[in-house]
């Protein structure tokens, strides 16, 4: 590493909205066919104005806008066919970076103008546009200059959220599947400066936008995984006295999670704002039918369709009672930990078989509580395997009847063994009469009654298996697990599986489970297969409680929810351009060399 030399690449920003350019002589006049001021839609997801301009000539351009004579610092250029659909997101766009690395040799002809402008109902704007006409992409005395200045009022009687949040970040949610949403939850990560992220869990609110009705509604959320990073760039001379950089390579900030409920008809796209940085909001209490009790990791979820208990000792799914079908409920409790939840795990004897539902408890338990999610996260050594660390996540939500399960694996130090596996859902073997899950191979259903299964058949299916359930056809209650992600990976060495696949088998209980290497159930059983160091493993299901409806396929609620959890809605996250952004670019590059920016041209399109 002391042979690597680090250098700095610096590079102006020549473009739209990011300086103040100057004339030697007055301004031409400026056409605007059209200038209006819109509300957030899918393609301009926050208040602003749209201008539409036709040029003398096509020619490269720059371009500069100001709102009652402050240049703003977010507006964005487009041709003319660019935006087309104002019900979807726009393609192109072009972040502060890219105007500083990225030339425009566009030849513009009526180019659209969009500025990110915070206006309020029946308020009177004056917005000023000047444009410079180029030859080429870098300026010359001879380059012409348009403006035109404008007075233009906001549109009136529409509702706004309070004028209190100084900021919001902009969300455009778009569903693909064709179906409806209602209370669909969502999760995005959101950036922040310190100074405007005081008190995140306080201060932030989500609110829908209506770009037809102009209606506003605000939706229960949740702040939650705050994390801050504080450290300022030092950019005090070097030891010779020479400046390092003009500015930073990098500003404080502050991140967030945040989950909220988010209805979106089937293929459309909804707008969502996030507002926050008002320093004197209160904390806002949702009501929801989420509720959680108990002492972690032993706790107790609850919502409208069903009460779920996590074990005391691993805090794994323990129970599970249909609140359609309280009489019945679910649960395992015939071997060791007794939970129905139970892998990862691993057998490599002399050692015992060893699951993370055998944690008593695990070291490390967290859980997050709220109205729009509860989440509960169990890590640790395998119980005697301190070669294998291995992690269980849960997020339960109001309104819906299934969780999420996230597990994960990673092997420290090379394990020889003889079963590892993860994905294990146990139940009590009278609980279940029949199991369905779809064969790709075959293309089909499979349904098989269980209680005609001898004990330790093994039922076989390809480990990408989109859906496995289990149901009971005098109770009427089935359980399914739906397959949403599915990964082995390795840092040192790729992994070595045997056979991978997902299997269903019987005894006092019956399960589901994965064999990523599973000698155990193989013809030569007392084989033993290396899991190498840097190995990770890691899946994430959705499990699905649900009622039989008479004359449904036992199975005809699984393809429903399968098709909603596998099309998630497509989030984008929008947000103005701080007034703190850099007008410049810098990019640290590894070694000495060509930055492949030297002497572009960009070529006209």
């Amino acid at each position: 590493m002391n042979k690597l030399k680090i250098i700095f690449l610096t590079i102006f920003i020549i473009n739209l909205g990011t300086h103040s350019f100057a004339a030697p002589n007055k301004d031409a006049a400026l056409k605007l066919t059209k200038l209006e001021i819109g509300y957030p839609c899918p393609a301009i997801p926050f208040y602003h104005f749209l201008a539409e301009i036709e040029l003398p000539h096509s020619s490269i351009i720059e371009v500069e806008a100001a709102v009652n004579g402050k240049v703003l610092r977010f507006t964005d250029l487009h041709r003319a066919d660019a935006i087309t659909d104002m019900n979807r997101p726009i393609i192109s766009h072009r972040p502060p970076s890219g105007y500083g690395l990225s030339q425009d040799g566009t030849l513009y002809d009526h180019p659209h103008l969009v500025g990110w402008m915070m206006w309020e109902p029946g308020t009177e704007y004056e917005i000023r546009i000047r444009v410079r006409m180029k030859k080429s992409i870098h300026g010359s005395e001879k380059d012409e200059f348009l403006s035109a200045t404008r007075k233009i009022k906001a549109p009136d009687g529409i509702p706004v959220f309070n004028n209190s949040w100084k900021n919001y970040k902009a969300l455009v949610l778009s569903e693909t599947a064709g179906l409806d949403r209602d209370g669909e939850p969502v999760e995005v990560l959101l950036p922040f400066y310190p100074d405007e992220a005081q008190q995140l869990t306080r201060d932030i609110r989500v609110v829908s936008v209506d770009p037809v009705t102009y209606d506003i509604k605000e939706v229960p959320s949740q702040v939650y995984d705050i994390k801050k990073y504080l450290e300022e760039d030092d950019l005090e001379p070097d030891a010779e006295g020479n400046p390092t950089r003009e500015v930073p390579l990098w500003m404080p900030t502050v991140t967030c999670r945040l989950a909220f409920l988010a209805d979106v008809k089937a293929n459309t796209s909804q707008v969502y704002l996030v507002y926050y940085n008002n320093e004197r909001a209160l904390t806002k209490s949702y009501k929801t039918d989420l509720h959680v009790q108990g002492e972690a990791p032993g706790l107790q979820v609850d919502n409208d369709i069903y009460t779920l208990s996590l074990h005391p000792d691993s805090g794994h799914l323990d129970q599970i009672i249909l609140k359609e079908k309280p009489d019945f409920p679910l649960f395992h409790r015939m071997e060791t930990n007794g939970a129905i939840h139970w892998n990862p795990g691993i057998y490599s004897p002399p050692r015992p078989w060893t699951h993370t539902a055998d944690w008593k408890p695990p070291a490390n338990v967290n859980y997050v509580s709220g109205p729009v999610m509860v989440a509960t996260e169990v890590w640790d050594q395998l119980r005697e395997i301190p070669e294998v660390d291995a992690s269980v996540r849960y997020e339960f939500y109001p309104g819906l009847p299934y969780f999420i399960s996230t597990t994960s694996m990673r092997i420290n130090e090379r394990i020889d063994c003889i079963a590892l596996r993860n994905a294990e859902i146990v139940f009590k073997r009278e609980q279940v009469t029949h199991a369905a899950w779809y064969d790709v191979i075959r293309d089909s259903v499979i349904v098989y009654n269980v209680t005609k299964m001898p004990d330790l058949t093994d039922l076989l299916m390809e480990d990408d298996v989109p859906w496995i359930t289990f149901f009971n056809e005098d109770t009427g209650i089935g359980f399914c697990g739906i397959q949403l992600e599915y990964l082995n990976a390795g840092l040192e060495s790729k992994p070595r599986l045997l056979n991978p696949y997902m299997y269903i088998t019987g005894g006092p209980w019956i399960y589901w489970a994965r064999a990523l290497s599973l000698s155990f159930l193989a013809s030569n059983m007392q084989q033993m297969i290396p899991a190498l160091e840097g190995n990770f493993f890691a899946e994430k299901w959705a499990y699905l409680t649900y009622e039989i409806k008479n004359g449904d396929q036992p199975f005809s609620e699984v393809l429903s929810w399968q098709r909603r959890l596998t099309n998630p809605l497509k989030i984008r996250l929008v947000e103005e351009v701080d007034e703190r952004v850099s007008r410049t670019v810098h990019e640290i590059f590894i070694d000495e060399g060509r930055s492949g920016w030297e002497e572009r041209e960009t070529g006209r399109h």
